[in-house]
C-alpha cells in the first residue's frame, strides 16, 4: 500500500505527457486507418497482439475469474478500440475526441443500471452538460461531415463504459488486466478481420515501416507506457487530483488534429467541447462508492 501525497511538479509533467500521448494516439490511428489504408479491425488486432506480447509475463497466474476478465478486457480494450478505429475512417480526430467524452456519463448511467449507483443533482447536471456539449459539437459543420463515423465512436464509448463499470468486480491489477485484454481481444479480432476485411497483408507489405511505427506507438507507448504511468500516479496520489488532469486529452486532440491532420475547427465544435469537458469535470469530482473513478475518463486500455 503506497502513502498518497500531493501532486508534485514531476507528477504533473508525467500526467501531461500521458495526455499528449493519448491525444496523439487518436491522430496516429486516424493516419493508420485512413491515410495508410490499414483495415481498422486488422489494426486493432495488431495493437492487441503486441500488447499481449509485451505483457506476456503478467499472464501468470491465470485469474480465477478468467471468463469475466476476458469479457471486460475485450470491452475496455480491443472491442472499443476496434469501433473507434472504424469510426476514424471517416471522422476527424478532433470530433472523435469530443464524442469519446460520452464515456464518463455513460459509465455513470450503467452504474445506476447495474450497480445501484445513486446520482444526485450535481452529477445529474454533469451528465446533462456532457451530452449537450457532445450534441453541440456533433451538429457543427465539422461533425456533420463525419456523422456516420462519429456514431461508431459513440458506440466505442458505450462499449468501453459498459466494461469499465464491471472492472471493480475483478480481482486483478490494472496492468495484468491489460495483458489479458490483449489476449482476449486478439482472439476475437483476428477472425473478425479475416472474415470482414481484405488487403491486410498487401497494406502491411506496401508500407511496413509506417504501419509498424503506428502499431508500436499504439501498443508500447500508449497502452503499456502511458497507461502504466497513469495507474502509477493513481497509486501515489489522490484520484481527485489525478483524474481531472486527464481532461486535457480532448483539448490536445483538438489542437493536434487541427495542426497535424488539418481538422476543420469551428466555434460550434469548440463550444460543444468546452461544455462537454465541464460536464465530465463535474462527474469526475463528485464522490462515488460503486464505481472505479479512474476509468471514468480513461475507459479504454
Amino acid at each position: 500500500m503506497h502513502e498518497q501525497r500531493s501532486l508534485s511538479a514531476g507528477s504533473i509533467a508525467i500526467l501531461m505527457l500521458c495526455n499528449v500521448v493519448w491525444a496523439l494516439n487518436v491522430i496516429v490511428s486516424k493516419i493508420a486507418v485512413d491515410d495508410l489504408g490499414m483495415p481498422p479491425l486488422a489494426y486493432a488486432f495488431g495493437r492487441s497482439l503486441l500488447v499481449a506480447l509485451f505483457l506476456f509475463p503478467l499472464l501468470r497466474p491465470i485469474p480465477k475469474q478468467l471468463g469475466k476478465v476476458m469479457l471486460v478486457g475485450i470491452a475496455i480494450s480491443g472491442g472499443s478500440f476496434a469501433l473507434l478505429f472504424l469510426g476514424l475512417k471517416s471522422a476527424s480526430p478532433s470530433a472523435a475526441g469530443i464524442v469519446s467524452l460520452s464515456g464518463a456519463p455513460l459509465t455513470v448511467l450503467f452504474a445506476i443500471l447495474f450497480l445501484g449507483e445513486r446520482v444526485r443533482w450535481k452529477r445529474g447536471l454533469g451528465i446533462a452538460l456532457t451530452f449537450s456539449g457532445v450534441i453541440v459539437a456533433v451538429t457543427s459543420p465539422a461533425g456533420m461531415q463525419s456523422a456516420s463515423g462519429l456514431w461508431l465512436v459513440f458506440l466505442a464509448a458505450v462499449v468501453g463504459a459498459l466494461g469499465s463499470v464491471f472492472v471493480k468486480q475483478l480481482k486483478i491489477s490494472s496492468v495484468r488486466l491489460q495483458a489479458w485484454a490483449g489476449v482476449a481481444s486478439s482472439i476475437l479480432l483476428a477472425p473478425l478481420s479475416l472474415v470482414t476485411e481484405t488487403g491486410q497483408m498487401h497494406v502491411m507489405a506496401s508500407q511496413p515501416l509506417e504501419l509498424a511505427g503506428c502499431l508500436l506507438f499504439a501498443s508500447l507507448i500508449v497502452s503499456v507506457g502511458a497507461h502504466s504511468a497513469y495507474y502509477r500516479m493513481l497509486q501515489l496520489h489522490e484520484t481527485n487530483e489525478v483524474v481531472p488532469l486527464t481532461l486535457m486529452t480532448p483539448l490536445l486532440t483538438i489542437a493536434l488534429g487541427a495542426w497535424l491532420t488539418g481538422d476543420p475547427i469551428g466555434a460550434r465544435l469548440l463550444i460543444g467541447g468546452g461544455i462537454a469537458i465541464a460536464g465530465v469535470a463535474i462527474i469526475v469530482l463528485r464522490p462515488s462508492v460503486k464505481m472505479t473513478r479512474r476509468y471514468l475518463v480513461r475507459s479504454r486500455l
